[in-house]
């Protein structure tokens, strides 16, 4: 069992992705036997849980960055760095264009994040052209409330396994009309899954791994970079959840219609949640965050 903070980059605001509308994702790590504290921003400045965050008791920090840059301080980044060097596990998960963007201030899992280069012209590369107001990197895999199916090369990555298909894999993720870019452009880094663009054809990387990092020789915790946090919103699973009124995409009903194929899905939140489990995690001395609130 894993202590997991789930938290998002914004404080609580009832009309954009607030850590509400993860709480299907929180239930699902807790039926899986994990301790999860799920929570916004208390404030802006310092976070009294993110900026100390190496001196708690968790062993995991599951990151959904919904903010449009202003998401970490450079006290908070330095201490979730400080956390992956004493071998807690990180998951990031952003999206479009440069929403999520304070994820550059981690090292190599800001490196695999790709954000868009005001510099060079990418209006070519844009999928989605439904959202003009959208631009690179969007990755149209779908809409809302459908499915995109995952590709993946021989040997299939443990976070892909299941036994609840034929093919022992995960072959489908939950769609969203604009993804971001994640790439394996720092070594240990590895594509766990790709995806396809409904739009363009081209393919796009769903989610890439850090593995056997090293910091001052010594091992660092395990990373995950997830293209989209739609993989993981209540929206994404279950449209009656209801969106930020800002979402204004039509809707698909591929999960509604067949939901057999999310069941299998939440096999990659558990195999995540396990893989990213330290296997040396210095704790505290002290009674864990007692001193703290989590508010």
């Amino acid at each position: 069992m894993s202590r997991i903070l789930l938290q998002t980059t914004i404080t609580a605001q009832p009309d954009d992705w607030n850590i509400g509308r993860f709480s299907l994702l929180a239930a699902e790590l807790r039926a899986a036997g994990h301790d999860v504290v799920a929570r916004d921003r208390a404030h802006h400045g310092d976070d009294p849980i993110l900026s100390v965050l190496d001196d708690l008791a968790f062993d995991q920090l599951w990151l959904m960055a919904v903010d449009t840059g202003d998401g970490l301080t450079d006290t908070e980044a330095d201490a979730i760095m400080k956390f992956r060097r004493g071998g807690g596990g990180v998951l990031t998960a952003r999206d479009h264009q440069d929403l999520g963007c304070c994820l550059t201030r981690l090292g190599s899992l800001g490196h695999v994040n790709e954000f868009q280069d005001k510099t060079v012209d990418q209006s070519h590369l844009c999928d989605d052209r439904d959202t003009p107001t959208i631009s690179w990197p969007n990755y149209h895999s779908g809409a809302n409330g459908d499915y995109q199916p995952v590709l993946a090369t021989d040997p299939v990555h443990p976070l892909l396994r299941t036994s609840q298909s034929a093919s022992g894999r995960i072959e489908w993720f939950p769609a969203h009309p604009h993804e971001g870019a994640v790439s394996a452009s720092v070594p240990c880094a590895t594509v766990v899954a790709q995806g396809r663009s409904s739009a363009s054809g081209r393919r796009f990387n769903l989610a890439v791994a850090i593995d056997g990092e090293t910091s001052d020789g010594l091992p660092m915790g395990r990373a995950l970079a997830e293209s989209t946090f739609h993989h993981f919103a209540d929206y994404n699973w279950d449209l009656g959840c209801g969106a930020p009124s800002f979402v204004s995409e039509t809707p698909g009903t591929q999960i509604l219609a067949d939901p057999a194929r999310l069941v299998v899905f939440k096999d990659y939140v558990r195999n995540v949640a396990e893989w990213l489990h330290p296997g040396i995690r210095a704790y505290p001395a002290a009674p864990p965050m007692t001193h703290v609130s989590l508010s």
